[in-house]
């Protein structure tokens, strides 16, 4: 297994559907808004753990939408977390930095539910768990 989190990455993948579909965007300038907008997730942590959100594997899917919109899923490590409210603008924003990256957004799941074992080995040893 590995040690990244088990986010689902795609692109243009139609509503409801994990397959990666073609996309107008070149193949190299997809792998770098990829790169970039996993970069910008790492610099959201969540406030009460002292690990990023990606590596804590709170975000379940990102897609690129051909007009360069993204489409966020994510969700938080308890329904009643205390940022539940300011969390998916912490994200927009952050994602929205990346150049050539449109619209953002970010919707907010709960299914299923966030546990440990989709943390990242990065962010067990993080938060003293390994």
């Amino acid at each position: 297994m590995s040690d990244a989190p088990q986010n689902e990455m795609s692109e243009a993948a139609p509503e409801g559907e994990g397959a990666v579909t073609a996309s107008s965007i070149p193949q190299e300038e997809l792998a770098r808004l990829t790169d970039d907008i996993v970069g910008a997730l790492k610099t959201v942590y969540d406030p009460e753990i002292p690990a990023d959100i990606y590596e804590l594997g709170l975000i379940y899917r990102i897609d690129i939408e051909d007009d360069r919109s993204v489409k966020i899923d994510m969700t938080l490590t308890a329904p009643g977390c205390p940022v539940a409210g300011e969390m998916p603008g912490w994200v927009q924003n952050a994602v929205s930095s990346v150049e050539g990256v449109g619209d953002v957004e970010v919707t907010m799941v709960f299914d299923p539910p966030w546990t440990p074992d989709r943390m990242s080995e990065e962010a067990q040893v993080a938060v003293g768990w390994y």
